[in-house]
């Protein structure tokens, strides 16, 4: 490739505003060609637009042709074959919906073309030029000049714990949903026995569902199915099965709990099977449950999103960028704007948010950082100090992951272990006299 081969980039779009004006309003940037035989892809449900961009017949010149294809798996290898063909090395695509994967995986075929993968946030064309064939062609100059930052992608295996993850999350999410449509049908029948029991899905409460369902309506009857401690309630229960339970309240609550009873078993074959196919990680599954918060459900979630190799990820700052668990950067004009993070993987945010509540009743460091924090924030502060702890827990996640070692505890004392002693009496006793106190201190 030549060294001196340069290409000219307009922006924005030169039809509306002159080039050449300034740096901002349509101002010519040169930048190096890095790749000489490029293509993008602009991605639909039906319809691929693929640009390919080659060195042209004149020295220092580019060409562009655009094709398009359907998106059946076939059509995608002969666009594979076509691409092949034109010896193109490098091809970007756009992360939209899930209709990337089948080009992706068609493209991943053939062992000379690099793909890239790219957040379509990060690549929008500039306004007045949105069409599919407008789209693949900015893509393709971005990618020639190397200025697209390709997504993580995780290999097969670990992409495929990943499904059974998240599906076992939607199905518990979906059980859940199901439960509160039975307890709506009770309440509009006037039986209150989750106001009693601690939830309607213990023994004594699904042995009274069952029997109203039956036909059982006499309150100390239902009453006395009661199991264990809730046999106490017994006089409360009585009360609480009156009601007006009605035919379509049984046919209604009868399909919930075939529903509920279906869902339970699906949730339970997932979790056989995620157990099965994570056996050959058990070794980073045990690293991860060492970390305070961490149990084996949410070690399981982090190795199906992050995996287990951290070579992906530079550093820990990195990591917890690409999750959202870091503070936000935005600053203009010398004004520090909104710090809120980014989105980010929302299943690691969510999980590790989870992780930093359960620390958080724990004698760790986690658990005094997360009170440190809650401190600082305030009472309703209660939700960004779960995020804060949840950046310190993903940092320890990476470095578990890539030294291959244990948590190490610093202590639930750390922080006070640290601190100087004079400077923290000095802030106490600063702290009561300004709230109009005489403080005179006598040692221990």
């Amino acid at each position: 490739m030549s060294a001196n081969l340069r290409i000219l980039i307009f922006m924005p779009d030169p039809r509306v505003t002159p080039p050449g004006t300034s740096s901002r309003d349509g101002k010519e940037i040169a930048v190096e060609v890095m790749y000489e035989r490029v293509a993008a892809i602009d991605v639909g449900k039906r319809e691929i637009a693929v640009t390919v961009r080659v060195p042209g017949k004149r020295l220092g010149t580019r060409t562009s042709q655009t094709r398009k294809f359907r998106t059946f798996y076939q059509v995608l290898r002969e666009m594979v074959g076509w691409l092949v063909e034109q010896e193109v090395t490098h091809v970007a695509m756009e992360a939209t919906g899930v209709y990337w994967k089948p080009v992706f995986h068609a493209l991943c075929e053939a062992d000379t073309l690099e793909v890239v993968l790219v957040n379509a946030r990060h690549v929008k064309n500039v306004p007045g030029r949105k069409t599919d064939v407008k789209d693949s062609e900015w893509l393709a100059q971005l990618l020639e000049c190397g200025l697209l930052r390709g997504s993580f992608i995780p290999p097969p295996e670990i992409a495929a714990i990943r499904e059974l993850t998240r599906y076992r999350k939607k199905t518990i999410q979906a059980r859940t949903r199901e439960l509160q449509r039975l307890s709506k049908v009770l309440e509009d029948a006037g039986v209150k026995i989750d106001s009693v029991a601690s939830s309607i899905t213990t023994l004594s409460a699904r042995d009274m569902v069952e029997a109203l369902i039956a036909g059982e309506r006499d309150p100390r009857t239902l009453a006395d199915l009661a199991r264990g401690a809730m046999r106490s309630k017994i006089p409360d229960l009585t009360m609480a099965c009156a009601g007006r339970f009605g035919d379509h309240h049984a046919l209604l609550a009868r399909m919930h709990l075939d529903h509920i009873d279906h869902l339970t078993g699906m949730i339970d074959g997932l979790d056989q099977r995620i157990e099965e196919v994570l056996s050959p990680f058990a070794q980073q599954l045990n690293l991860l449950r060492t970390i305070p918060g961490i149990g084996e459900r949410a070690a399981q979630v982090l190795i199906s999103e992050l995996g287990v190799d951290m070579s992906r990820f530079p550093t820990a700052a990195h990591l917890a960028s690409w999750a959202g668990l870091c503070p936000g950067n935005n600053e203009s004009a010398g004004k520090h704007k909104s710090g809120r993070t980014r989105k980010g993987n929302a299943e690691v945010r969510d999980i590790l948010t989870e992780c930093a509540w359960s620390a958080g009743k724990t004698r760790s460091y986690i658990g005094a950082q997360f009170h440190r924090f809650h401190r600082r924030f305030g009472k309703n502060g209660g939700g960004k100090a779960a995020i804060a702890a949840a950046h310190t827990l993903i940092v320890i996640v990476w470095h578990v992951l890539h030294d291959q070692s244990p948590y190490r505890e610093l202590g639930h004392d750390y922080f006070t272990r640290h601190s100087h002693p004079e400077a923290a009496k000095h802030r106490l006793v600063h702290n009561l006299e300004a709230l109009g106190y005489h403080v005179q201190l006598t040692a221990a």
